[in-house]
C-alpha cells in the first residue's frame, strides 16, 4: 500500500519543523507521544511515523480509546477467549495482536482506566499480554504511538495517569502546532479542500475564493483547527460555489444560516434574520451592506431564494419537514427547491 501522507499539507515553519522531527524519530523502534489540540492531525502524524519506519509494510492499527466504554477497552486492546464475559462465544484477537510486527496508534490515551494503563505498560515493557479469560501469555512486537490533547504531566500529578507509563510512552514527544500558529498554511489547505470538493461535485476545476472570503478564512481563530477548516470550506463550496465563480460566502457556525457573506471587517457577522411568514422586498437585498455584488437580476433572486431556504433549514436543525411547514410549503415542494439550489445533502 502506498503511503497516504500527502494529506499533511503545509509550508509554514512550525509545520515543517514537526514533519522533520517526525521523520527523524520514525526510524527508531521506540514509543512516541503525539500532543496536539483536536483537529491538528494527530492521526496523520501517527501514520507518517509508521509509513516512514522499517515497519511500513506491516499493519498500522488505530484505536480511539475514548470511543469505548471502560468495560470494553481491555477486550478491544488485548482480546478475549470464549466465556470471558457474557456474549463472548468465540475467541477474538485484540488490537495488539492485529498490530503485531507493525504499529498501534492509541488516540485519546489519557482516557484509559488505571487497570488498562497497567496492562498497557506491561505490553510496552515486555511485549507480552494475556487475552481476557486466558492463562496463556502471547508475545507481540508492536510499536506504540500514543496521542492526546490532555496535559499528561498534570494528570500524573493528580493521580489520573501513571508516571511510569508516561515515561515509557514519551521516549520522544511530538507537539503539533494549532492552525492559528501556522497561518501561512490556511490558503494552501483551503485550496486543497476546495479542489477536492469541486472534484466530488463533478466540476472541471475550482475557481477559488473571493478576496473577502480568503480574508475571512485567515481571520478566523480556528478552535477546531484543520478539521474545522475542512468542514467550513467543503460546506461553502457545496452550498455557495459553482464551477465558474469564486466562492464568496463563508460560514463558521454550522447551525447558522449558510447565507452569510464574508467581509474583512466582520468575517463572522450574522445576516439579518428572515422570518418564515413574510418576504422582505427585493430592494432590501440590493441595499444590504453584507450582500456581495450580483451580476444580474436572476442571480440576485436565486441567491435570495436560497438564503430563505437555508435559514429555514438552519432554524429547523435541518429537519426538512419542519422547514417545509415553516415556509408554508409541502415536503415535495421543499425538496424540489433544495435540489434546484443544490442545497440537498
Amino acid at each position: 500500500m502506498a503511503p497516504d501522507i500527502q494529506r499533511l499539507i503545509g509550508q509554514s515553519g512550525p509545520f515543517l519543523d514537526v514533519l522533520e522531527h517526525a521523520s527523524r524519530i520514525a526510524a527508531l523502534n521506540r514509543p512516541v507521544l503525539v500532543i496536539g489540540e483536536r483537529g491538528t492531525g494527530k492521526e496523520l502524524i501517527g501514520e507518517r511515523l509508521h509509513r516512514l519506519s522499517p515497519r511500513w509494510e506491516e499493519p498500522f492499527i488505530q484505536l480511539n480509546c475514548a470511543a469505548l466504554p471502560e468495560n470494553l477497552i481491555d477486550a478491544e486492546l488485548f482480546g478475549y477467549e470464549p466465556g470471558a464475559f457474557t456474549g463472548a462465544t468465540r475467541a477474538r484477537a485484540g488490537r495488539f495482536e492485529e498490530a503485531d510486527g507493525g504499529t498501534l496508534f492509541l488516540d485519546e490515551i489519557a482516557t484509559l482506566s488505571a487497570q488498562a494503563q497497567e496492562k498497557l505498560l506491561r505490553v510496552i515493557e515486555y511485549g507480552q499480554l494475556q487475552r481476557l479469560g486466558a492463562n496463556k501469555t502471547i508475545e507481540v512486537d508492536v510499536r506504540v504511538i500514543g496521542a492526546t490533547n490532555e496535559d499528561l504531566p498534570g494528570l500524573v500529578e493528580r493521580g489520573r495517569f501513571r508516571a511510569d507509563l508516561l515515561d515509557r510512552l514519551s521516549f520522544d514527544v511530538l507537539t503539533l502546532p494549532p492552525l492559528r500558529a501556522r497561518a501561512d498554511d490556511i490558503p494552501l489547505l483551503a485550496d486543497f479542500f476546495g479542489r477536492r470538493m469541486a472534484l466530488e461535485l463533478g466540476w472541471d476545476g475550482f475557481p477559488g475564493f473571493t478576496a473577502e472570503a480568503a480574508t475571512a478564512l485567515n481571520q478566523q481563530s480556528w478552535p477546531g483547527n484543520v478539521r474545522e477548516l475542512k468542514n467550513v470550506v467543503e460546506r461553502a463550496v457545496y452550498r455557495w460555489g459553482d464551477a465558474e465563480n469564486p466562492v464568496a460566502h463563508i460560514v463558521f457556525d454550522p447551525f447558522e444560516s449558510p447565507f452569510r457573506p464574508a467581509s474583512p471587517s466582520s468575517p463572522t457577522a450574522v445576516p439579518r434574520p428572515v422570518t418564515d411568514d413574510s418576504t422582505p422586498p427585493l430592494a432590501s437585498l440590493a441595499g444590504a451592506p453584507a450582500s456581495p455584488p450580483v451580476p444580474d437580476f436572476r442571480k440576485a433572486v436565486a441567491a435570495y431564494e436560497a438564503s430563505i431556504l437555508s435559514a429555514a433549514l438552519a432554524r429547523a436543525r435541518f429537519n426538512q419537514r419542519e422547514a417545509a411547514a415553516a415556509l408554508n410549503l409541502s415536503y415535495d415542494q421543499l425538496r424540489h427547491a433544495l435540489k434546484k439550489h443544490r442545497l440537498l445533502d
